[in-house]
């Protein structure tokens, strides 16, 4: 055995680490399914974050700038350019609250709640299908796993930006 085969033999390469190969097949995943996501909504002229951001007002009338941006892990300058390009489009309006006129509230217009209702539609199925061939069981899994992984990068996140 001459000496390359025993550094070989005895350097473990991170690809041939199950934790690894878990990571970049996340990673793969969710860049497939924005890619996957951004073709089929293109005739709606919206992509995937335009889309994170309408279905957040669906679900969340009246949040502010700043909710949305700690729901959607993005910061102020992400929101600050998405978000008038979907109110030059009349998708969404800003408010100031009734309480303090200091905050906006964002809300959709009828037409983004119709362009939104639509999305998801489009979005459901691709998931749908995406895993169609997934137990309800394995799904839960699958999604247990994902929410243990977020809570350790928030909190690694958290870390890093109090040093």
């Amino acid at each position: 055995m001459n000496k390359k085969q025993v550094t070989t033999e005895h350097h473990h390469f991170p690809w041939d680490h199950p934790r690894f190969r878990s990571w970049i097949a996340v990673a793969r995943a969710c860049q497939l399914m924005q890619q996957t996501l951004t073709r089929a909504l293109a005739h709606l002229d919206i992509k995937p974050p335009h889309l994170d951001i309408l279905i957040n007002l669906y679900r969340f009338e009246g949040i502010t700038q700043q909710e949305l941006a700690r729901k959607l892990l993005v910061g102020r300058s992400n929101m600050s350019m998405l978000l008038p390009q979907l109110e030059r489009r009349g998708l969404i309006e800003r408010r100031g609250d009734e309480r303090d006129k200091r905050i906006l509230r964002l809300s959709l217009t009828s037409e983004g709640r119709t362009l939104t209702e639509e999305a998801m539609e489009i979005q459901t199925a691709l998931i749908d299908k995406s895993l169609a061939a997934d137990t309800i069981d394995e799904c839960t899994v699958i999604a247990q796993s994902m929410e243990r992984l977020i809570t350790v990068l928030l909190k690694e996140d958290a870390e890093i930006s109090e040093n």
